[in-house]
């Protein structure tokens, strides 16, 4: 069904924020707080809130800035902010989290994020780990390396030439375009994201997705990914946080998952002690647009009663 409710709330930082929720069916035993992923946009989650929502969870998911239908002060599709994006990408996950603390102040609250929501999703935590129960990171990518170093450069030089508000020309080359490459026999460009036609059909049609982001936009991400990891910002975050972490096999944006196995080993050596993770074979990027998503959204849904209810 679809969500129950659509409405715009305002965030400290300027934004208006398009925001989504689904009731949870019967006793609620907690919320799930989604961010989406790049170039896509929150109404996409409606069946796994309906699945989340079946499983006794309320579910919040709000277009991040730059996306969908929310809007901030100078900004444009696919741009973060002017100045200081992640400070108000922050800020706006903050709106959403303290709504929920106003709407279901007795609720364990689990902060989930979907590639880029992956690494926003941590990055908040890291910042704010105040009031959230447990965290789930899926299909985001923190081993950038040098690599990673290079794109920032390459960025800056961008920035300097085109400015912060364009596209950028050397990312989408380096992303989205080397991860349609490494799909055989591809019927589009989008195949890296699922093994099913219908799902990437939709996504190709959809002009909420599959934009290029501004220079800005792609500063604001590797910023995000090189604040996570660095192991000592997580010196302020209980190593008792339930954590859940995903990847797909065929999942080109992760290194077929070695980067999802990265993160866990860093984990696992920083003392977390409450963590699951796994890589889904011959999964692809979208693990709930994939054709395991029952399975993966159910065993998702198993780990996220068992962390609340403990």
């Amino acid at each position: 069904m679809p969500f129950d409710r659509q409405m715009h709330l305002q965030s400290p930082s300027g934004a208006r924020i398009n925001l989504y929720t689904r009731r949870a069916e019967g006793q609620p035993l907690g919320v799930i707080q989604v961010n989406h992923g790049l170039a896509e946009h929150a109404a996409r989650y409606a069946r796994f809130a309906d699945t989340m929502a079946a499983d006794g969870f309320h579910v919040y998911v709000h277009d991040h800035r730059g996306h969908g239908d929310t809007s901030a002060p100078h900004t444009v599709r696919g741009m973060f902010a002017t100045e200081a994006g992640v400070e108000s990408v922050m800020a706006d996950v903050g709106a959403v989290h303290t709504l929920i603390g106003a709407e279901h102040p007795n609720l364990p609250v689990i902060v989930f994020g979907h590639s880029m929501g992956g690494i926003v999703a941590l990055n908040y935590v890291l910042r704010h780990p105040q009031g959230v129960g447990a965290a789930a990171v899926w299909n985001a990518n923190f081993s950038a390396g040098m690599l990673g170093r290079l794109a920032q450069a390459l960025l800056a030089y961008e920035r300097f030439r085109m400015g912060s508000d364009v596209p950028s020309r050397i990312l989408p080359k380096l992303t989205f375009q080397d991860w349609a490459k490494k799909v055989p026999d591809r019927r589009t460009d989008f195949d890296w994201l699922s093994r099913d036609e219908a799902e990437v059909a939709k996504y190709v049609a959809d002009p909420l997705c599959g934009w290029d982001a501004t220079v800005s936009m792609w500063q604001d991400v590797f910023e995000m990914i090189f604040f996570a990891a660095d192991d000592r910002n997580f010196s302020g975050l209980s190593r008792e946080l339930p954590l859940h972490l995903v990847g797909g096999e065929k999942d080109p944006a992760t290194n077929g998952g070695k980067a999802v196995n990265d993160l866990a080993g860093r984990l696992g050596r920083m003392g977390f002690s409450n963590l699951f993770a796994k890589v889904y074979a011959e999964t692809r990027h979208e693990s709930l647009n994939e054709l395991n998503r029952h399975i993966i959204a159910a065993q998702f849904a198993d780990w996220a009663k068992s962390v609340v209810t403990k």
